[in-house]
């Protein structure tokens, strides 16, 4: 699926040149991220834009930086390692991303799927990601501003459904929002969190814990 982000906004300098997003491509392949797709992606999005200036010379190090209320841009690496696991799904029609938070995710999978939904609980981040997407070109994303653990059922169903916040135990209410092959993947726990895979195998839905993480916790209602 071909790169839809404005180019005007994918120069730089110094910290954030193309340089340094190919010595961030390096580092993920050597944490084992290996879909072409979600490197070229990673490569293309210039993450330095999502946070604030005073932390832009940090936007391609290996670790999660804050953006206000209380919430962080995920690590490129687990951002890149929840794209590879999305794109498992094998279906791009949809995808719901519960916690837009800055963006950056959507960003990311609106390079990949056809349509991305995605839900923040705090309008400043919400009216925020929606003004950054638009400026960059990123018109397949719908960003709401509401209680995400609820998710679309509207919208329903979705290859993926993604979390960027940590859910205290597996939201299974969900399945019922998933396509017959789709995967739901979450992080769960509060002071000890699991990366986790919900998907089909031979007609079950089957929990995969895949590895430690460490995301804000899933809150729900909404915010200013």
């Amino acid at each position: 699926m071909a790169i839809r982000l404005n180019s005007a906004h994918l120069a730089g300098s110094g910290m954030v040149s193309a340089r340094t997003r190919a010595r961030m491509i390096d580092r993920l392949r050597e944490q084992g991220i290996s879909n072409s797709e979600v490197l070229a992606v990673m490569e293309q999005v210039p993450r330095h834009l999502f946070v604030d200036e005073a932390l832009q010379h940090k936007a391609y190090d290996d670790t999660s930086l804050p953006i206000g209320h209380g919430q962080t841009i995920s690590q490129p690496y687990i951002v890149a390692r929840m794209t590879e696991l999305a794109l498992g799904a094998g279906a791009r029609d949809k995808v719901l991303e519960i916690g837009t938070g800055c963006g950056y995710q959507a960003t990311i999978l609106a390079q990949l799927f056809k349509t991305v939904y995605s839900i923040e609980r705090i309008g400043a981040l919400a009216q925020a990601s929606r003004h950054r997407l638009a400026e960059l070109g990123v018109h397949n994303a719908r960003l709401r501003h509401a209680d995400g653990s609820k998710g679309v059922p509207e919208a329903a169903p979705f290859d993926v459904i993604l979390f960027a916040a940590a859910a205290p135990i597996s939201p299974e209410h969900l399945i019922a929002q998933l396509a017959p092959h789709g995967r739901l993947i979450v992080p769960v726990g509060q002071h000890s969190q699991e990366l986790v895979l919900i998907c089909q195998e031979n007609g079950n839905w089957v929990e995969s814990r895949l590895e430690p993480v460490r995301f804000v916790p899933l809150l729900g209602g909404v915010a200013h």
